[in-house]
This record gives C-alpha cells, sequence and structure tokens, in this order.
C-alpha cells in the first residue's frame, strides 16, 4: 500500500511516503501499551483535559493550515475544509468538557446492600480511517478514546498522508506523551497482525462494507468489540405537501456536499408523483448551475472528486445503471477538463433489477424514483441494505415524526438534510454498520462497565 499525496485538482503527484515495517509497527505498538498501563489511564480527567482541549485551541488557531492539507490531498472545497476542521475542534472541546460526567459511577437500586457501575478504559484501540473527512473522522475516535483513558493507534486512509501525520502532530503539540495517539501506515495484511496482537483492545472504522466485512472478521476471531460505521444509500424524501423552496436547497447540499463523497449524503431521492416534475425541474436547474474549478477558490461550487479510482468507479456505476435500462436527465460524464470532475449526475428509471439500485453512490449522483403516497415512499425507502440515515421534507412535522418512526435507519432528518454535532450520536443499521460514535452513546463503546456490589 502506497501512502501518496495526488492532489486531484492538479493530478499530481506532490510526495510519497515510506510504509512502516513490522518492526516498527510492534514498536509503536509496545510504546501505546506501556503508556496505557503505566500513564495515560492513571491520569485524572482534569490532566488528559488540559491536553485534549489545548489540542482543540492549536486545530481552531490553525484552521486554515490544516484545511488546505484536506483540499490538497482529497479535493475538498476549501469553505468545506475550514468547516470539518471547525467542527473537529467542537468535538475535541465537547468530550473534553463532558466526559467526566459521561463516565462517571452509576448508582444501583438493589433490594439490599449497595451496587454500582464503575467505567474504566480498555486499553489500545486500533482504528482504521477513511479519506472524505481526513480530520473529522479522526477527532471522533481521538476525542472520547483519549478522555476515557484508552490509547489509540490509527491507519488513515492511503490518500491523506499529510493529514494523518498533521492530527498526529498536532495532539504532540498540545502535550499529549508519545503513544496516546499514533499514526501508523501499514498494509491490509499489517492491519489484520495489529488487530489480532493481544495489545489491542478495541478495533473502530469507517469505511465500506469490504473493509468493514474484513476488519469485522478479524476482531472477531480475536473475540475483540468493534464498531463498524460503513456506508449508506440514504433517502431524501420529498412529500406531497414539502415546500419545493426548502426541498431543493437542501438537495442539492445533500446531495453535492464533498462533491457526494459522504456516507450520509442523500443518494435516492423519493419523490411524491404530485410534486416529482417541478422538484425535477428545479432540482436539475441548480445543479446545472454548478462550477467547476480549483478548490481553493471561493467561486469554485464543484470540486473535484478523491481521486481517478473514485471517478472511474462512478462512471463504472453510471454505464451499468445505463446498460440496465435507466436514464440519464442530467450529467453521467467526465468534466472535459484536467481534474477528477464529474459532472452532476441525475438517474431516473431505476428499477429493482438494475445492477446499480442496491449500490452506493459514492459521488455526484442521484437516484430518482416516484412513489403515489407516503407508505409506497417508506416501503422504497426500507428496500436496501443499508440503513444508515435519511431526510423527510414535509409542512407537518407529526407527519415527518410518524414516517421516520418507520424507517429502519441509525438516523433520520425531518426538513434537514443529514447533519452532525458533537452531541448527536452517529451510525447506521443493517449493512452500514453497527455502534454508535458521538455524543454520550460514543465514549461508552471501548469502556468496561464493571458492576461492585455490596452484599
Amino acid at each position: 500500500m502506497t501512502y501518496q499525496t495526488t492532489n486531484p485538482y492538479s493530478e499530481q503527484v506532490v510526495e510519497t511516503f515510506t510504509s512502516h515495517t513490522d518492526a516498527q509497527l510492534d514498536n509503536m505498538l509496545a510504546v501505546a501499551a506501556d503508556l496505557y498501563e503505566t500513564d495515560w489511564r492513571q491520569r485524572s480527567y482534569a490532566e488528559r483535559k488540559t491536553i485534549v482541549k489545548l489540542a482543540a485551541a492549536l486545530l481552531k488557531e490553525r484552521r486554515d493550515e490544516f484545511a488546505k492539507l484536506i483540499t490538497l490531498e482529497m479535493g475538498k472545497l476549501f469553505k468545506e475544509a475550514q468547516q470539518e476542521v471547525s467542527l473537529c475542534v467542537k468535538i475535541l472541546d465537547y468530550y473534553a468538557d463532558n466526559a467526566e460526567t459521561f463516565l462517571a459511577p452509576k448508582s444501583i437500586d438493589v433490594k439490599r446492600g449497595e451496587a454500582h457501575v464503575e467505567i474504566s478504559p480498555l486499553g489500545v484501540i486500533f482504528c482504521v480511517e477513511p479519506w472524505n473527512f481526513p480530520y473529522y473522522q479522526l477527532a471522533r475516535v481521538a476525542g472520547p478514546n483519549l478522555m476515557a483513558g484508552n490509547t489509540l493507534l490509527v491507519k488513515h486512509a492511503s490518500n491523506v498522508p499529510q493529514c494523518a501525520l498533521a492530527f498526529e502532530q498536532l495532539f504532540i503539540d498540545a502535550g499529549a506523551p508519545v503513544g496516546a495517539y499514533t499514526n501508523v501506515f501499514i498494509s491490509s495484511e499489517q492491519v489484520a497482525s495489529a488487530i489480532l496482537d493481544p495489545r489491542v483492545k478495541g478495533v473502530a472504522l469507517t469505511g465500506s462494507e469490504r473493509a468493514g466485512a474484513s476488519v469485522a472478521a478479524t476482531a472477531g476471531k480475536a473475540l475483540k468489540k468493534s464498531t463498524m460505521e460503513l456506508g449508506g444509500s440514504d433517502v431524501f424524501i420529498v412529500l406531497d405537501d414539502a415546500d419545493l423552496d426548502t426541498a431543493v436547497k437542501l438537495a442539492v447540499i445533500g446531495r453535492m456536499q464533498n462533491s457526494g463523497q459522504v456516507c450520509t449524503g442523500s443518494k435516492r431521492f423519493i419523490l411524491d408523483e404530485k410534486i416529482a416534475d417541478n422538484f425535477l425541474a428545479r432540482f436539475q436547474a441548480e445543479l446545472a448551475k454548478l462550477l467547476p474549478g480549483d478548490p481553493m477558490e471561493a467561486s469554485t461550487t464543484l470540486a473535484p472528486m478523491s481521486s481517478l479510482a473514485a471517478l472511474e468507479l462512478a462512471l463504472k456505476q453510471v454505464g451499468q445503471a445505463l446498460e440496465g435500462g435507466a436514464k440519464v436527465m442530467l450529467g453521467g460524464k467526465r468534466i472535459a477538463r484536467s481534474g477528477y470532475f464529474m459532472e452532476p449526475t441525475i438517474l431516473t428509471d431505476v428499477a429493482p433489477s438494475n445492477p446499480v439500485y442496491y449500490q452506493e453512490f459514492f459521488a455526484p449522483v442521484a437516484m430518482i424514483f416516484r412513489v403515489r403516497n407516503e407508505q409506497e415512499a417508506i416501503t422504497l425507502a426500507n428496500d436496501s441494505p443499508f440503513g444508515l440515515g435519511g431526510t423527510v421534507i414535509t409542512k407537518d412535522i407529526t407527519r415527518g415524526k410518524r414516517i421516520a418512526s418507520q424507517i429502519d435507519t441509525g438516523m433520520v432528518f425531518i426538513n434537514s438534510p443529514a447533519v452532525t454535532a458533537p452531541e448527536l450520536p452517529f451510525g447506521g443499521v443493517k449493512n452500514s454498520g453497527y455502534g454508535r460514535e458521538l455524543s454520550d452513546l460514543g465514549i461508552m463503546e471501548f469502556v468496561n462497565r464493571k458492576l461492585v456490589l455490596v452484599g
């Protein structure tokens, strides 16, 4: 596995990094495990909080510096990269401020004697993280686990190595001891070795179904707790009573953020037939306005995709869709210019027999479906192997909540695209994975909740 920075806008290789050897990996594991046992787990919440809060402060101070690396390595619009960094600041602050309360002993009412549950860290947590949000994904595991007293070994995606190193350096600059947060450049075979190593006590992955199945199987073989945040094919349901100004605005955000490379991005648009034509005409017009260009420029509204491989996969899927009987209402091709740009694309007439019907489009591609009523919308929404998130647009909030309760996902957003915040639990069901990140639920994934009972 080659760890390399390739600029998606210029298509130029910027820098290549040397992978860690087996011996280096073993040493990193040893340092992380020793630090956990002899130091980090024994520190008070106040001591750990000082470091995590300083990391947040440094990240806020250096926001543009960190954001530029995101844009350089995976092509995100610079303004979106800035927003990502600011979100990470909030996540680190959130756990620094709330971890002690979340992890406080919990008393239990018993018929005689007394009982409580005390919460303690597990040890070294091994994390495998993706490229589409190069810091946000890291903050989601770093904030809660460092505050809980765990140490982290993190394998980031191979196309964002500079982001990986910058985030590791952030904690060093904040005063964290070596071994508290460790970045590793390793191969898939070394990932399996790390998971099986007895010094690793838990495994967290955000990524594809294929990666999740492999890592979860290895973790299961070693009887280790794991969390999996995998793909999604989220619905965007527009009901017959929806405000179409709101619906179109949120649809563009839901589908086009990060050039469509978001696990919770709106991918399947389910439209009540009474408003479908009007919505589609306006949605198509808005997507056609997006301007490709340098993602560092404020005038650019369409960023390149993260890599040539990502672009080629999306184009292949569109081709499969057309072969299966789908129609292209807009786009469908690579933009004829330098950079890994794809036209914003709308596909219609995607039947259940179509090869892409059950697939995830990690690209600026929207699939359109028409329904006659809300029950058909719910049935279609649940006809997916994924269960991450979804959106319902309606003026009737009670109706929206009723529908949300019937959608088989980990998250539903009413009159909002998928959003994230430190206090909101994040995760899915079905092939979208298991476990939760963020909120008080996220910090409970890799801790021991020990019962202590006095008879």
